[in-house]
């Protein structure tokens, strides 16, 4: 049995987007991958081909990061994420939705504020050079137009030199996800 084509595109573009992330270890990479050929490709061994799927992403991500720069966007995202948590704001990085990102939240004692990005948001990204990044108060009211909040990391994400602007209550981040993955 083999795999039609636009089945076998899909999952090796799954394995390209949960590979590229950065965030997911190989087994979430496993996992959901298998899901997707259990799904998707019955008459196929999840066995056999994952690990080939993964193994194919992998050699064509370490194939391009031979070429990036030093520091790359996702690089200066992290910076900006990790000065936004020293300002006392919730940064919940990959999560599964906004129910997930509101819990660590509302963990949280005394914070500023939460911006969260999700799974497929760094999907996007990989794919399409933009991540969404949401931004909440601390009684998860989203931002608007003219809040200092917003204001403050607007004014931060430009300065680590990562165009940001914010639209339809999201902050949209112009970026190259070029994330160095160990797997």
């Amino acid at each position: 049995m083999h795999v039609d084509e636009r089945t076998a595109r899909e999952l090796r573009g799954l394995a390209r987007v949960l590979v590229r992330s950065g965030y997911a270890d190989h087994a979430a990479i496993t996992a959901a991958l298998t899901e997707a050929v259990q799904e998707d490709a019955p008459s196929m061994d999840a066995a056999s081909l994952v690990p080939l799927l993964i193994g194919e992403a992998v050699m064509d991500l370490d194939a391009e990061a031979a070429g990036w720069p030093v520091t790359t966007d996702p690089d200066r995202l992290d910076a900006v994420l990790a000065e936004l948590e020293s300002r006392g704001l919730v940064v919940v990085r990959y999560t599964s939705d906004h129910h997930d990102a509101r819990k660590w939240l509302e963990a949280a004692a005394n914070p500023r504020g939460l911006v969260f990005f999700t799974d497929t948001d760094v999907w996007h990204a990989v794919d399409f050079g933009m991540l969404e990044l949401k931004l909440w108060h601390p009684d998860t009211a989203n931002v608007a137009p003219g809040d200092p909040l917003l204001d403050d990391v607007l004014e931060l994400l430009h300065r680590h030199d990562l165009p940001a602007v914010f639209d339809e209550g999201r902050i949209e981040v112009t970026l190259d996800w070029q994330r160095r993955v160990t797997l």
